[in-house]
């Protein structure tokens, strides 16, 4: 794993860690999707950063991140960063509520391990 490939995981556990930090000050998921002036949009984009920092792993060819990852959520969570640049006002809410409520959690436990085998302290601001 070279350091400019495992700074992807870092900042996909930051934009994660973001997420999280916005739905626990809205009080809920619901709540935050609800707020459409500022959680809203700053879960949207934050989850696009996520997909994109996916993405350049995958043009990196950092196989040997990428392979701590399923595919499919991979892909899933590219299809939604797609879905949120392209039709941003029909974002399909329960969609990312079942991302923020399932995915997120088993993304960042994959990162944490990947961190962790880095041997590189995790720093979340």
């Amino acid at each position: 794993m070279s350091k400019e490939s495992i700074s992807k995981v870092y900042l996909i556990l930051e934009k994660i860690e973001y997420i999280d930090k916005i739905v626990e000050n809205s009080g809920s998921i619901t709540q935050a999707l609800e707020d459409f002036v500022t959680a809203r949009p700053a879960i949207l984009m934050h989850l696009t950063a996520i997909a994109e920092q996916f993405n350049k792993l995958k043009k990196a060819h950092a196989d040997d991140i990428l392979s701590a990852f399923d595919n499919n959520d991979i892909k899933g969570m590219y299809d939604v960063r797609t879905y949120i640049a392209h039709d941003y006002e029909g974002v399909n809410l329960a969609i990312i509520e079942w991302i923020i409520r399932n995915g997120l959690p088993k993304f960042k436990n994959q990162c944490e391990m990947l961190v962790k085998n880095f041997h590189m302290p995790l720093k979340i601001v």
